[in-house]
């Protein structure tokens, strides 16, 4: 039985027929709906009374299975009637199916294998706001498909909060339409914690905040009535919260991508006996209405995915949420009637936080994306309509990969073999992985271990990927892990087809450690301490002190994280390998060669085979050639500085005169900082670079007689170096006195009582000279650039000040007209 009543309490109602005509119209719509409004299941349901097949795109599965089961209800049937869903590995959908909601996943297959989308007359895009990579794809693919095959497909970006003048441009100047939403008043509480806590640092979270939220959460029962919902950034702190919560006089149950299919239902259905508090990821800000919920306590924090391209590493790490998140879990709080937001941060905070999350195109790891836009036809995905380009690093880094593994051809584009890897629903590296490791292991046991990497295991499970490759098999963890693995280890043992079943006889540990080394060749790694490892990729590895593997040779590290900052990467998950599998998986790493280079202030040559960053063996050489040994003084000539050089006196001397004329005259003068100099090593320290096969030869090399190449000559410049930038400076005592380029005006420091008689400043180049004038004893006594002026208005106070502690030396009351002197005045020396 159609449940009327309830269809017809869903605000969007009344902004479907503005949606229908501006689909009639333009073929694509922007639909901004508050959340509760109904936008998830009645829309659906309105454009499929139309006779129109509809696709909802949801970005996680847990909604596309509420979102089906809401709808269903609804209409008053079972999942798989009119109303059906598809995620990876589980599929309700019959005959009669008008709506069918999927992940954003499937629908990127489904693209992949029928680019004409056939029977599919509407897609909705729901909640489009997070930014999913596989979410700004499918609507790339879609806008292409509309463009070219279906211009009769209707497309719908839905999202309670979201960019909607982007959205409008991408799909064409599409028109936005806006429902009102009826969502009750939310009181926000703001609850920072007492005392200052560390800020999140990779996936660590500060225990003390933990500890708050525990406390906000008691406190919000104690105040509020109804049930609480508990925004935390993963699993890990919901079990460390929920642990903090015992003995509350509530229910707590856990919400999140790995909760069980029971516990997710049962968090949907509600309660009837007593108040629930529902610890959650961000998988309940958006499309999950949790009936009861009065109190949103907010964290603060959220999880996004960060790469590290350099070094093959690739994770989680703990942000604070944005702006738009916390709106939208404050929302959750009013979705049935007035309630409350305790948030932990201050107001002052709250100002200075982003105002979207970072779209994951623009930090992800982009292999996934490089692969799928290389097997549409646009390896480069430039023809791509995407709200933000793909970073050109990030996809350069994804294409090598790709290219490493056979996924595509020198020219980028998607081999056969690239074809079958997007075809398998799984990162290109673990289905380079499954593709290769079922001939040696056996289809069966390739797509268990994959099963395993393609969804971390519990950390019960512990860091050795063998142990928990038996703990899987025997239903440890839990059975929510257990039986999302067996399904999916089955779902790719079928994908694999007439792939051979058995394999060769390799145990356990070699068989895990060889499909580890497959999916992740640039982290096989070689010990070099007892629990630290060196992974090929050049980043150090470390194992917990209390890991089964600290005793291992080699490992093939599966799963990895790097704090920012932090010098090596903390191994998760790895299993054991030997070199022979090492140089089997990382065989494109494998190379030998001549390696000069400086190393601890020296030249260093050896013979090496490598397999990336990791030496496998050594020897020295006793006669590199020349251009290598000449590259690595240069190295260590960047690295240490110009002064591995002989610099005399003079040689300092010219280059600072050379840089004042430089600096004040420009060309033809050389700019002789340390980059300019290195950069033109071979026009000025040749030929005695190439000659000089360790440090010692470059403190032999004359600096000042190799800077005399750079001068002017060719234009006849040179010659003018001692009239422009004079080394030194006759006064009228007839000293000559050296002036000192290394400041930003050239200075004459000179006793006061040689200068006598001289009224007019020196200059260099047009330049007056800063002139310090110095007691009897060479003190400084006073600083003019104006002789002239000093002589009229400085020098009484300065005679009046030196006359009696220098009775033996001249001070004429008019010094512009005195006989100048180097020492005492001749009547004073009898």
């Amino acid at each position: 039985m159609i449940r009327e009543d309830a269809l017809e309490g869903l605000p969007v109602r009344a902004a479907v027929p503005a949606l229908e005509r501006a689909l009639d119209e333009h073929g694509a719509a922007v639909l901004c709906a508050p959340p509760g409004t109904g936008k998830t299941t009645f829309v659906p349901l309105a454009l499929a009374g139309r006779g129109a097949r509809v696709v909802v795109a949801e970005p996680r599965r847990i909604a596309a299975r509420a979102a089906a089961r809401r709808m269903a209800w609804l209409l008053g049937e079972r999942v798989g009637g009119r109303v059906g869903f598809t995620v990876r590995g589980e599929r309700a959908v019959g005959r009669g199916t008008v709506v069918e909601v999927v992940t954003t996943g499937v629908l990127l297959q489904r693209l992949q294998r029928d680019q004409e989308l056939a029977g599919v007359d509407a897609v909705i895009l729901d909640e489009c706001h997070e930014r999913h990579l596989d979410a700004d794809t499918v609507a790339a693919f879609l806008l292409d498909i509309k463009g070219t095959l279906r211009p009769e497909l209707r497309l719908v970006a839905a999202s309670a909060t979201t960019d909607a003048a982007g959205w409008a441009r991408l799909l064409g100047d599409a028109p936005v339409v806006e429902a009102e939403g009826v969502a009750h008043p939310v009181e926000v509480v703001w609850a920072p914690p007492a005392r200052p806590v560390r800020p999140p640092h990779g996936m660590r979270v500060d225990p003390a905040l933990l500890a708050h939220v525990a406390s906000v959460v008691r406190r919000a029962l104690a105040e509020r009535v109804g049930d609480v919902l508990c925004f935390l950034p993963g699993v890990g702190e919901i079990t460390r919260v929920a642990g903090l919560l015992a003995g509350v006089d509530a229910e707590v149950l856990q919400v999140h991508g790995r909760a069980p299919a029971s516990v997710q239902d049962a968090v949907l259905a509600g309660s009837t006996e007593g108040r629930r508090v529902v610890l959650a990821t961000s998988v309940a800000e958006s499309s999950l209405t949790v009936p009861g919920v009065r109190v949103v306590v907010d964290s603060g924090l959220a999880r996004e995915p960060r790469t590290d391209h350099a070094r093959g590493i690739g994770s989680l790490t703990t942000v604070r949420a944005s702006q738009a998140a916390a709106r939208q879990r404050a929302g959750r709080a009013g979705r049935e009637a007035p309630g409350a937001v305790y948030r932990c941060w201050s107001q002052a905070e709250d100002g200075r936080l982003p105002r979207f999350p970072a779209p994951e195109i623009q930090v992800a790891d982009l292999t996934a994306f490089a692969l799928q836009a290389a097997c549409w036809g646009d390896p480069s995905a430039s023809g791509l309509a995407l709200l933000d380009p793909p970073p050109g690093g990030a996809m350069a880094a994804a294409r090598s990969v790709l290219a490493a593994i056979g996924a595509v051809d020198t020219a980028g584009r998607a081999t056969d073999r690239g074809v079958r890897m997007s075809r398998l629903g799984l990162h290109p590296r673990l289905a380079r992985a499954l593709i290769d490791g079922a001939p040696e292991v056996g289809a069966r046991r390739a797509a268990e271990i994959v099963a395993l990497l393609s969804e971390e295991p519990p950390r019960e499970y512990g860091d050795d990927l063998t142990a928990a490759w038996r703990s899987a098999r025997g239903g440890g963890g839990g059975d929510a892990y257990g039986a999302r693995w067996r399904t999916e280890a089955g779902r790719l043992a079928a994908a694999l087809g007439a792939a051979p079943t058995d394999g060769r006889a390799l145990g356990d540990d070699a068989a895990a450690g060889f499909v580890a080394a497959l999916a992740f060749p640039e982290r096989v790694a070689r010990a070099r301490g007892e629990t630290a490892y060196l992974m090929a990729s050049g980043t150090g590895a470390e194992l917990g002190e209390a890991s089964r593997l600290r005793t291992a040779p080699w490992l093939a590290v599966a799963v990895a994280d790097r704090v920012a900052q932090a010098a090596s990467a903390r191994v998760r998950l790895a299993a054991v390998i030997d070199e022979e599998t090492a140089r089997t998986a990382a065989s494109h790493l494998l190379g030998s060669g001549e390696e000069v280079h400086w190393e601890d202030g020296d030249v260093v040559a050896r013979y090496v085979v490598r397999l990336g960053a990791v030496e496998l063996a050594v020897r020295p050489l006793r006669e590199p050639g020349p251009g290598l040994v000449r590259g690595a003084l240069l190295e260590g000539l960047r690295r240490e500085g110009l002064g591995l050089l002989a610099w005399s006196k003079d040689a300092a001397g010219l280059r600072e005169r050379l840089a004042f004329l430089h600096r004040v005259l420009g060309a033809p003068w050389p700019d002789v900082s340390d980059g300019a100099l290195l950069e033109r090593a071979g026009e000025w320290l040749e030929p005695e670079l190439s000659r000089a096969r360790r440090r010692a030869d470059l403190g032999r090399i004359d600096a000042g007689q190799a800077l005399q190449r750079l001068l002017p000559w060719a234009s006849g410049d040179a010659v003018r170096l001692d009239e422009l930038a004079p080394e030194r400076i006759e006064v009228p005592s007839g000293s000559r006195i050296r002036v000192d380029y290394t400041s930003e005006q050239p200075v004459l420091a000179v006793k006061l009582q040689e200068l006598f008689g001289l009224s007019t400043t020196p200059a260099v180049a047009g330049v007056p000279v800063l002139v310090h004038l110095l007691s009897p004893a060479g003190r400084p006594a006073a600083v003019t650039a104006d002789l002239a002026s000093f002589w009229r208005d400085g020098y009484r106070a300065v005679r009046a000040e030196l006359r009696g502690r220098y009775p033996k030396h001249p001070w004429p009351e008019d010094p512009s007209t005195a006989e100048p002197t180097r020492g005492v005045s001749r009547g004073l020396r009898r």
